[in-house]
């Protein structure tokens, strides 16, 4: 009964709605302003808690400045800032602690939370106030939204470059933003993961969750495993080349993940879809005879041998080496789809390995299977199934959500990545069907999962999985346009939920992902500006 029944009364819904449409201004669906207008203040994406439009715009010109607190970090966040806005402006736009007007910085003590901001524009300036400085990051994304499109572009643009008047007031519905990006299936670059980590942060993801192994690939280098690497990550689906990150280029993606406010959640997947690991030593296996590699897409075949003291062992050095690289709080350690294991297996193996993570200080992720073990107190179940997956599957997850067990929300039939968006879609699976914009966009976390506390849901998450997925133009394609609904889902009040002002919203985005390069999906269920 409960998934039937919405968290907020419907009316609220209608006049959150209702309040960011009028916040937005009256313009016509899709397009620009006029030239010379601001950008309303209600056109951002994730749709912001509060919005009040009023007084005179700002304007960016060459005599700007970027005004920040004496602290590191806000002048972190000012010249990130300043990257962005000094291609296009052409403006020198220094970052400075004095002076006044401009483009302020500021961190103080308020009602933001740790994520939170309020973005105040007006004719002498615009201030954003946070107390985290990952609440001023956000809030520069939102300013950066509130510009016109062009000045994501890397060569000097024509502007004016004008800031809507008034004031917006935001902070996330929920602290688990994620999207998870699989480099197991096929490999890609630190550089190609970097410039997804970019496209993450304009849309206040949090969470970059990283599916380092697989049956097809094994994606980090481990010192005393040396082959998991040099001889597990040397082939993908379809037989290429594929490739590993030595432990300087893991750092390296860390690194620049947390300058944009995003915590590495890197994911082992383990007792099965383990073949890469299995292939690379002989001894992981029941048998003691490595399999072949392995490039095709089946799942559930693979298995580490329960029964052996060497799998402890190989587990313990890869999450000990593993946490050692990872500043955040997270490790994964999968668990789906372990066919090969038995129940029995699955929980002894989950009962060995699940102290082990927290040995090494990190608090366990797994997919949602794991509640068919023991959680262990803190861990994280990461709900995968689909709207019509059996009451009797949701109720197990509910059980353990009711008894503490954290819940993040990747409905394969709602926010897989990989799912075609129609059956001509000529990338991506449809085993959970295909998945419209529309679709993607059009559920409430909250009362998704019949049973489970709200109070349960920590979030979000968006997977992107790449049997059919090789280069970076595929990923865009296959998350844009919807990971910006994810990102909405997991970060916007649910009372602003609604699709129709939603896709008006999300169309103006066109404009933005053009100028940054993006590729992306026209839906024609969104009402995009005429090409």
């Amino acid at each position: 009964m409960r998934r039937h029944h919405r968290t907020t009364p419907r009316m609220t819904r209608i006049l959150g709605s209702l309040l960011l449409v009028a916040a937005a201004g009256a313009f016509t669906v899709g397009a620009a302003p006029a030239p010379g207008e601001p950008i309303p203040l209600g056109r951002v994406v994730p749709a912001p808690a509060s919005v009040a439009p009023g007084g005179p715009p700002y304007r960016i010109t060459d005599g700007t400045r970027i005004l920040v607190d004496d602290s590191r970090e806000a002048r972190r966040v000012g010249e990130y800032l300043a990257g962005v806005l000094r291609p296009s402006t052409g403006y020198p736009l220094p970052v400075t602690s004095h002076g006044r007007g401009g483009v302020r910085l500021r961190l103080a003590k308020g009602p933001f939370g740790a994520e939170g901001y309020r973005l105040d524009s007006g004719r002498g300036g615009i201030t954003i106030t946070a107390a985290e400085p990952a609440g001023l990051f956000h809030g520069v994304q939102t300013l950066r939204q509130l510009l016109p499109a062009a000045v994501e572009k890397d060569s000097v643009q024509p502007g004016p470059w004008l800031v809507a008047g008034g004031t917006i007031t935001d902070s996330p519905r929920y602290g688990w933003r994620g999207a998870m990006l699989d480099v197991s299936r096929h490999f890609f670059t630190v550089g190609q993961v970097k410039r997804y980590i970019d496209q993450l942060a304009l849309y206040k993801i949090n969470k970059l969750h990283l599916h380092l192994s697989d049956d097809q690939g094994w994606r980090i280098a481990i010192d005393s495993w040396p082959r998991l690497a040099a001889h597990g990550g040397s082939t993908q689906v379809g037989g290429g080349p594929g490739g590993f990150y030595t432990k300087a280029d893991y750092q390296e993606i860390v690194r620049y993940a947390s300058a944009r406010y995003l915590e590495v959640v890197p994911e082992i997947d383990m007792p099965g879809h383990t073949n890469a690991a299995l292939a690379s030593y002989a001894e992981l296996n029941c048998d003691g005879i490595a399999p072949p590699l392995y490039t095709g897409t089946d799942v559930g075949f693979s298995s580490l041998c329960v029964g052996k003291d060497i799998t402890y062992d190989f587990v313990d050095d890869v999450i000990r080496e593993l946490a050692a690289l990872t500043p955040g709080r997270y490790l994964h350690i999968g668990g789906d789809e372990a066919h090969s294991t038995s129940h029995e297996d699955y929980v002894k193996f989950m009962d060995r390995v699940q102290p082990i993570v927290a040995e090494y200080g990190k608090t366990v992720v797994g997919w949602h299977q794991l509640t068919g073990a023991n959680p262990s107190r803190g861990a994280l179940a990461q709900y995968w199934g689909l709207d019509a997956t059996s009451a009797e599957e949701k109720a197990q997850v509910a059980k353990a959500a009711q008894s503490g067990t954290g819940v993040i929300l990747s409905p394969a039939d709602r926010i897989y990545l990989d799912m075609k968006y129609t059956a001509d879609t000529p990338l991506g699976l449809d085993w959970a069907g295909l998945v419209e914009v529309k679709r993607s966009y059009d559920w409430d976390p909250g009362n998704y999962l019949p049973g489970a506390p709200s109070s349960a849901i920590r979030g979000v998450e968006a997977p992107l999985w790449t049997e059919t997925i090789t280069k970076s133009a595929d990923i865009e394609y296959m998350a844009f346009p919807r990971l910006a609904g994810a990102a909405e889902l997991g970060w916007s009040p649910a009372a602003t939920h609604d699709w129709d002002a939603y896709k008006v919203r999300l169309a103006a985005q066109a404009a933005r992902w053009e100028a940054l390069g993006i590729s992306y999906y026209r839906s024609p269920q969104v009402p995009w500006p005429a090409e």
